[in-house]
């Protein structure tokens, strides 16, 4: 399932905080983004109805959560980005990074380590 931008804020600072209100949502979101409250009601609203937020009543207060495996949503994402943009050529990605002096000696590293494990 593809994310917006706008979802990835949000199903973001769930990920982090487990659960969290209507209110801690909006505060944290408005700081962020600007975002109103009506605005943060309608996406959360689409997200439950697409499967990606959950929440729990408890009296007045909706308590919202990730429906989503945060693993799993990172890993469809970079996926449907390499194929958009690299055609899935993943060397081609990395010799891009390289250029341009987005990957640190230490991040390139890190990666060598990473291809030789298996």
């Amino acid at each position: 399932m593809r994310l917006t931008d706008s979802e990835w804020k949000i199903v973001d600072f769930l990920w982090k905080n487990k659960s969290m209100t209507l209110m801690e949502l909006t505060r944290t979101l408005y700081a962020t983004t600007g975002w109103s409250k009506q605005t943060v009601i309608t996406l959360l609203n689409r997200m439950v109805e697409k499967g990606i937020v959950t929440f729990v009543q408890e009296g007045r207060t909706k308590w919202f959560s990730a429906a989503i495996d945060r693993t799993e949503a990172e890993l469809e994402e970079t996926t449907s980005f390499l194929d958009k943009v690299y055609g899935g050529n993943v060397g081609l990605l990395i010799s891009n990074l390289k250029c341009s002096d987005k990957l640190t000696k230490e991040q390139l590293e890190e990666l060598r380590r990473i291809i030789e494990e298996d």
